[in-house]
């Protein structure tokens, strides 16, 4: 990274006129109103709370690392989504942008991540209320109240939020009265280790390692062609990822496709087949379940996975003391599909509530654990439950769920139409549950179907 210029300039406001009947859970005014809200990532939740913020003539800022709007799922561009477009967009994204003449898509057709961006989050983006306060390569460096550090406790609700950016090489900071971290968890992806913990053996082998959803039937073709390649993890990213290599193998025979998953017996990693409430995702099981039988993929199971090295011929995956046949040698590239994790550097000066087991905000712990529930089971939740200890802080959307993967689209939506309710003191509209999804939530799917792209989603369980 190149060294960081020091710029001294601090924006302040810049959004909408403010509403002067803000007010603090106290019922106090506000002494920050005339500073935005400020909205971490620029992805679909992101954008949503701006359009909530819009919607309740509230100022607000939104600051993306990524060269534009949607950058993290354009790194899945290929994927289509399990769900259809109807819970995938914000309802009052959705009304604002048909205000300014777009043209919805299909609600019962299945996204891909590049239709995603280009049909929807781009024109939300780009609408008149919103683009003016939208910043991308902006990244944030670390967030923390103006002049006190975490320590502090006098006087700390009244001062405003002090935003550290890196920006074109360069220093800049901006105020707000509030954050919303939407920031997702997509740049953090756990490790292969089944402990969880980061060997340098396995980061010095990045270059022939791959977390998350490489296009393996374009631009990354070469890579995958004719290799022994492992894919470690069982959930619809994984198995996607194995859909994608048995079709390369059609054409390129030589091919080795390894599964190493950590469940019992790979049964476990079907799903209900043609009796799941959403038919795309019943395929994806059923389409795996026949290349297991038909031979085309080796499953190593239950395996856990020790350490990764480098071998004569490749890699050599090491297991677990207790894991028969515990080395795997002369592999050539992994895909990894372990799931992510949050990162807190960013929040590390305030306040916050985390639980110790999920990493998800706390109160959020019990509601959304993998031990216990599924997409379909976790309840909807809004800003009483999003609270921080550091007043007017929240943390949004899949960041909200930290390591589980039971996080929803809709679900992150429904969480911002809350808090942005609650910054403008309406804690009866904030507290309304304003959510419908299937029983069985909506997860991301490859189908491989005629006039279908190649797909898949985010490495979580339940998609996007």
């Amino acid at each position: 990274m190149n060294p960081i210029k020091i710029s001294l300039n601090t924006v302040s406001c810049c959004s909408p006129e403010t509403n002067s009947s803000l007010v603090n859970t106290k019922g106090e005014e506000n002494r920050n109103n005339h500073l935005p809200v400020a909205i971490i990532g620029g992805g679909p939740i992101g954008l949503a709370a701006a359009a909530h913020l819009t919607k309740q003539g509230q100022p607000f800022i939104l600051l993306e690392a990524g060269s534009q709007v949607g950058a993290n799922i354009l790194t899945w561009e290929h994927v289509r989504l399990f769900s259809p477009w109807r819970y995938n967009i914000d309802k009052a994204a959705h009304a604002l942008l048909e205000q300014h003449g777009w043209k919805s898509p299909n609600l019962e057709t299945l996204p891909t991540g590049k239709e995603l961006v280009e049909q929807y989050l781009e024109p939300l983006a780009n609408i008149a209320e919103i683009k003016p306060y939208v910043h991308v390569n902006t990244e944030v460096l670390s967030i923390t109240r103006e002049e006190t550090d975490k320590m502090k406790t006098a006087g700390r609700e009244n001062k405003p939020f002090v935003i550290y950016t890196e920006k074109e090489g360069g220093l800049q900071t901006y105020k707000a009265r509030a954050i919303l971290d939407a920031s997702g968890t997509w740049r953090n992806p756990n490790p292969a280790n089944s402990s969880g913990v980061w060997l340098k053996d396995e980061q010095a082998l990045k270059e022939h390692i791959f977390y998350g959803i490489p296009h393996v039937l374009g631009k990354e073709k070469d890579r995958y062609a004719d290799k022994r390649v492992a894919v470690v993890g069982s959930g619809h990213s994984a198995i996607n990822a194995l859909l994608d290599l048995a079709q390369l193998q059609e054409t390129y025979p030589k091919t080795q496709i390894l599964w190493i998953m950590r469940k019992p017996k790979v049964e476990d990693a079907y799903g209900g087949e043609e009796k799941d409430a959403l038919a795309a995702r019943g395929a994806l099981g059923s389409r795996i379940h026949h290349l297991v039988d038909s031979g085309k993929v080796e499953v190593i199971t239950p395996y856990r996975i020790h350490q990764i090295t480098v071998s004569e011929n490749g890699m050599k995956i090491i297991g677990n003391q207790n894991e028969e046949g515990k080395i795997l040698s002369n592999v050539d590239e992994i895909i990894v599909n372990a799931g992510n994790r949050p990162d807190f550097t960013i929040i590390s000066e305030l306040r916050t509530s985390i639980d110790s087991i999920t990493e998800s905000v706390e109160d959020l712990a019990p509601l959304i654990d993998p031990n216990l529930h599924s997409c379909g089971t976790v309840r909807a939740h809004g800003e009483e439950e999003l609270r921080q200890p550091e007043k007017d802080f929240y943390i949004v959307g899949a960041k909200s769920y930290g390591r589980a993967p039971t996080f929803l689209m809709a679900t992150g939506y429904e969480q911002v139409r809350s808090i942005s309710a609650a910054l403008v003191g309406d804690y009866e509209s904030a507290r309304r549950v304003e959510l419908d999804l299937p029983e069985t939530g909506v997860c991301s799917v490859n189908l491989h179907q005629e006039n279908s792209c190649s797909t898949d989603s985010n490495s979580s369980n339940c998609g996007c």
